[in-house]
């Protein structure tokens, strides 16, 4: 429930006619840009102001209590900034600087941490995930990081008989190797390269192959490959006994009532999206993704490739990144990745051959219409 991303298919005709009346009113603009402190520097005025608008009302139709977005286009981080309330019990005001869990937009962080080690001789991406992962046992099927990365592992999802209990989990594990408990031993769904299962496990695992591979512990490399090259100043693992300034509380909508969310310890998916970022850290690790200049364009290009199942079946997904297709099943050039966990979700939505990348995060779980959000976020800034 929490983390499986829908099929991502092409906007609806109402989206993409309100998003290109946006940009028509935008990019008539010759004002010079807005500079609202903690806002940006390059967006002009009637750019910015319209992004208010989309913003506000999808917060408005959607209750969002709070919500940070950010453009990054041509290289770098653009725009940002906050709306609503961070915190509503305290009057907390969301702002460009406002703490949110990246939820499953963090396997794009912990794939591109993966290839980064490929590209260095240290992972190959079709050995036996024990040569990395000894504390995995062996299944009846090789199981390689290539189906990790792909979805195709066969290890299982959330879903099971304690399905409840693993989402809203609040044991705190010590390291990647220990959050492997709960589901390790379990039989595979399928042998692996067979089928699609979106599995946030598989990327608990992929986070322990990555700690063998590059012989340091998780977040260690997370922070050394992705984070620092990023410059991704703020983001980290998402410790909830640490204190984090600037941490967005968590709600859910139940019956259309605003709840505070469950409170829950990342631990048991670091790999699959247990970090606490920025919007503006994830458009800066966005543009550098996009650019090539986190791996090479080569691998870039290799990640945002639709993957095919062992009978020939194409799956909307890449290494790490869902890949946007129109109904008919042809790829638009578009990649993103959502993410929902308790109390918080968002989208990471890319378009590299514009360089145009959009961020936004909320404290709202399961938040609807991220996807068309984002991408009618891109056409103001954008101005296509």
């Amino acid at each position: 429930m929490l983390n499986n991303p829908p099929r991502i298919t092409i906007l609806t005709a109402a989206i993409v006619l309100a998003g290109l009346h946006l940009c028509s009113a935008a990019g008539a603009s010759s004002a010079q840009p807005d500079s609202a402190p903690g806002q940006a520097q390059v967006l002009d005025r009637l750019k910015a102001d319209a992004l208010d608008r989309l913003i506000a009302a999808y917060m408005a139709k959607n209750g969002i209590p709070g919500l940070t977005a950010a453009v990054a286009l041509d290289g770098k981080a653009v725009w940002t900034k906050g709306y609503g309330l961070a915190d509503v019990e305290n009057s907390v005001a969301a702002g460009p600087d406002t703490m949110f869990r990246t939820c499953s937009i963090g396997k794009t962080m912990t794939a591109t941490a993966a290839m980064r080690l490929v590209e260095q001789g240290k992972l190959d991406l079709d050995a036996p995930i024990q040569r990395y992962c000894p504390a995995f046992p062996k299944k009846p099927w090789v199981i390689t990081p290539r189906h990790l990365l792909t979805h195709m592992s066969g290890i299982r999802h959330y879903g099971g008989p304690r399905d409840l209990e693993e989402q809203t989990s609040t044991f705190h594990y010590p390291n990647v190797v220990a959050a492997l408990a709960p589901f390790k031993d379990d039989p595979l769904a399928f042998e692996p390269g067979t089928n699609f299962l979106y599995s946030t496990y598989g990327y608990d695992v992929l986070a322990c192959v990555i700690e063998g591979a590059a012989g340091q512990p998780f977040m260690d490399v997370i922070r050394r490959l992705v984070f620092e090259p990023a410059g991704m100043a703020h983001s980290r693992d998402d410790d909830p006994g640490l204190i984090i300034p600037g941490r967005a509380a968590g709600y859910r909508l139940v019956q259309g009532r605003l709840t505070n969310a469950p409170h829950v310890d990342m631990s048991n998916r670091l790999g699959a999206g247990g970090f606490i970022t920025t919007a503006s850290d994830v458009a800066a690790f966005a543009a550098m993704f996009m650019d090539g200049r986190l791996v090479s364009p080569a691998t870039r290009d290799a990640m945002l490739t639709e993957q095919a199942m062992t009978n020939g079946d194409i799956v909307n997904y890449g290494l790490g990144w869902s890949i946007a297709e129109t109904k008919d099943g042809r790829t638009t050039g578009e990649a993103s990745h959502g993410g929902s966990c308790p109390g918080q979700s968002g989208l990471l939505y890319t378009y590299p051959k514009h360089r145009v990348a959009v961020v936004f995060l909320t404290n709202l779980e399961d938040a609807p219409g991220r996807f068309e959000t984002a991408v009618a976020i891109a056409k103001v800034a954008a101005g296509f």
